[in-house]
C-alpha cells in the first residue's frame, strides 16, 4: 500500500513513521508513506496557501489552487482521496478495514477555518475520528493511518487481529500475564487451567460481559 499524506506540517508526522510498528512495517515493504506540503504547490509569495474567508468571519481558509495541484501530482486511477474534516463520517474499525484493502491512499489533512469547498469536489470520502475540533488534520491523519496499516496483511500477526474490539460487535476480554498473584488480585483460575475450550467459552461470555457494561450501544 502507498499512503501520501498532504499537509502544511510534514514534521507531525514523525512520531507516526519513526517509531514502533509502523516503522517496522515501512522498512519490511508493506506500506510507503510520502510526506507531500502543500506550500510547496503556492504560487504566491512566502507559499502562501490560505487567504480571508468571502463573506466575512473568524480565521483563514486554505485556497483551492496549491491544493488541487498537490492532489493532481500523486493520484492516480487507483487512489482514493480522504479528507479529514469535523463534518466527515465518523471513523470507526469497518471504515479502517475498508480502506486497508485500497492500493492508494490520499489523505488531506486541514488546518486553520478550513477548506474552500470546492476543494471537496475531488475528494472520495470524508472523516472524522470524532464529535470534537482539533487545531489541524494531522493527528486525525496519523489515528486513520496506523488503523489501516496494521491491517494489512503481515504487519502484526493474524491471530492478534481476530478477536479483536470492534472486529464483530463485541469489545476484547481481559487478558493477563504474570505473576499469577498480584496486592490480592489474582488471575482467572480458568486462564490457568490448560483446557482450551473452557478458555475459549470463558473469553466470549467476558467479551459479551465488558460490551454490555462498557459500550451497550455497540452490542450486536
Amino acid at each position: 500500500m502507498r499512503i501520501d499524506i498532504l499537509t502544511l506540517f510534514p514534521s507531525m508526522f514523525n512520531p507516526l513513521i519513526e517509531e514502533s510498528i509502523i516503522k517496522r512495517a515501512i522498512e519490511k515493504g508493506f506500506v510507503s508513506i510520502n510526506l507531500i506540503n502543500i506550500r510547496d504547490f503556492s504560487e504566491l509569495n512566502n507559499n502562501q496557501v490560505d487567504d480571508t474567508p468571502y463573506g466575512g468571519g473568524g480565521g483563514m481558509v486554505i485556497m483551492c489552487d496549491p491544493v488541487f495541484k498537490a492532489i493532481e501530482s500523486v493520484k492516480t486511477e487507483k487512489s482514493k482521496v480522504i479528507l479529514m474534516t469535523p463534518t466527515g463520517k465518523v471513523y470507526n474499525q469497518s471504515i479502517a478495514y475498508h480502506l486497508s484493502k485500497e492500493e492508494h491512499l490520499i489523505i488531506l489533512c486541514g488546518h486553520y477555518e478550513g477548506f474552500d469547498e470546492r476543494i471537496k469536489t475531488i475528494i472520495d470520502m470524508e472523516i472524522s475520528i470524532g464529535d470534537y475540533v482539533l487545531t489541524g488534520g494531522e493527528l486525525p491523519a496519523s489515528v486513520v493511518a496506523d488503523s489501516v496499516i496494521r491491517l494489512i496483511p503481515g504487519v502484526i500477526s493474524e491471530e492478534s487481529l481476530k478477536s479483536e474490539s470492534f472486529t464483530d460487535g463485541l469489545l476484547d476480554y481481559p487478558v493477563y500475564t504474570k505473576p499469577r498473584e498480584y496486592r490480592g488480585m489474582e488471575v482467572p483460575e480458568v486462564l490457568l487451567s490448560g483446557d482450551h475450550k473452557r478458555i475459549q467459552e470463558y473469553r466470549e461470555s467476558e467479551r459479551i460481559r465488558v460490551t454490555k457494561e462498557k459500550r451497550p450501544d455497540i452490542l450486536n
